[in-house]
């Protein structure tokens, strides 16, 4: 998925973005919860890359994390960003917690390893792109309720 746009891209859609110093999440999804595109980038290559997802998906807005460096990095998009998206912020306290779980969802464990607790797992690469589409999640269902 990473990388690979949907076919269900006739609709608006969400750009997950989950700032951090040296690495952002960054994750597209439909309102329909389709999950379009999901990657981890460099900090220096997000603002390029969040640009390349605008022409690439209909984004309709983004939807941020409100907590490590996020003041920072809203301040750097509307300032850097070509034509600045309206962003929302999210609560995403225990969201690197639960985006453990997740991965583990997406990219079940094989051979040996299913054997092992998930407590005792360890995740093979940085997460900050399932905490981007956990993000995009929770505003939806802020929508809902």
């Amino acid at each position: 998925m990473q990388g690979e746009p949907s076919a269900s891209i006739g609709q608006p859609v969400i750009l997950g973005f989950d700032p951090g110093r040296r690495k952002c999440g960054v994750a597209v999804m439909g309102v329909d919860r389709v999950l379009c595109f999901h990657q981890v980038v460099d900090s220096e290559t997000a603002i390029a890359t969040l640009e390349q997802l605008r022409s690439q998906f209909p984004i309709s807005l983004m939807v941020m994390g409100n907590q490590t460096s996020s003041k920072e990095w809203r301040q750097k998009l509307n300032e850097e960003l070509v034509d600045p998206l309206r962003i929302i912020l999210v609560d995403e306290r225990n969201s690197t917690l639960e985006a453990r779980d997740r991965y583990w969802q997406m990219y079940p464990p094989s051979g040996i390893g299913k054997l092992l607790p998930q407590s005792l797992r360890s995740i093979p690469r940085p997460i900050d792109d399932v905490v981007a589409i956990l993000l995009i999640e929770r505003y939806l269902e802020q929508l809902v309720n």
